[in-house]
């Protein structure tokens, strides 16, 4: 199989190069798989992926995860076309699973404010679960503003904007197999 990997790419007029790599995210993915593995050995968590962004990175996951799971999505909105949050969280997709007394592994594709995790962690705690865990692919620390409990973190990555493995910018890159970020912005 080939993967798109150039080492530049264009999007949107704007020129980005490779900030994390295939290599490093499959070392990444193989460490967060045997962690959830462990913690979750005997039992069968339900994987809730957030749309659109996660779907590589949580598919990619659940080939790194060898205990019985399941798997649902929502679809949330708080970016739009734009490289900033709008500062409001819009549910598109709601999930299909019943999750009361499940464990729940909310995965995400980045964090930077928390404003959707926080929406995503209420919302499934109103559903009765069992317990819920968060894992997201990057994690960027500085930028949280919303207390969020984040169990598994793939990688902390500067308050840059990033493209690439199932993150877009207005709908373009995801299908990058590697992270990018903007080429004067490292």
């Amino acid at each position: 199989m080939s993967l798109y990997l150039p080492e530049t790419t264009v999007c949107n007029g704007e020129t980005f190069e490779v900030f994390i790599t295939k290599d490093q995210i499959e070392a990444r993915l193989d460490l967060l798989g045997k962690q959830i593995d462990k913690e979750f050995a005997g039992k069968k968590p339900i994987l809730i992926g957030v749309l659109n962004g996660s779907f590589i990175f949580l598919a990619d996951l659940m080939r790194n995860i060898t205990i019985p799971c399941e798997v649902d999505f929502m679809k949330l909105s708080s970016y739009g076309d734009e490289k900033v949050s709008s500062g409001e969280v819009t549910e598109l997709k709601h999930i299909d699973a019943k999750l009361k007394g499940r464990h729940v592994i909310l995965v995400e594709d980045i964090i930077d404010t928390g404003l959707s995790m926080k929406y995503m962690i209420e919302k499934m705690e109103s559903l009765e679960p069992e317990s819920v865990k968060v894992v997201t692919l990057l994690h960027k620390k500085d930028a949280t503003l919303h207390d969020v409990q984040i169990d598994y973190v793939g990688f902390e990555i500067p308050t840059k904007f990033v493209l690439g493995y199932g993150l877009d910018y207005a709908q373009e890159g995801r299908n990058l197999a590697q992270i990018y970020i903007l080429k004067d912005d490292k």
